[in-house]
């Protein structure tokens, strides 16, 4: 399992590939979901966008997906914690 950091780096490397590859107004989407990590909200997908914009893509549009049936949900409604479930996903929409 990548840490962030690590994923992040390769996700630059996915969104230059995307840039390289598409034609000029053409577009990608990307979905995403944030993650907690020793209780607290790691913002993923808003770190992920930030490597597509850096690359030259410009954001049309950001969808919040809510998820349902998630496999943990179960688990972590048990817990006796004090947070809110992720219980959403971006779609990133991006153009070159």
């Amino acid at each position: 399992m990548l840490g962030v950091e690590a994923f992040l780096d390769e996700m630059k490397k996915v969104s230059n590939e995307a840039y390289r590859v598409l034609k000029k107004g053409k577009m990608c989407a990307v979905m995403i979901g944030d993650v907690r990590k020793y209780g607290k909200v790691i913002p993923l997908g808003f770190r992920m966008m930030q490597c597509f914009l850096q690359t030259g893509f410009t954001n049309n549009e950001i969808i919040i997906k809510e998820q349902h049936n998630c496999l943990s949900t179960n688990y972590w409604r048990k817990q006796n914690n004090n947070f809110l479930l992720l219980a959403h996903e971006y779609i990133f929409v991006f153009q070159k």
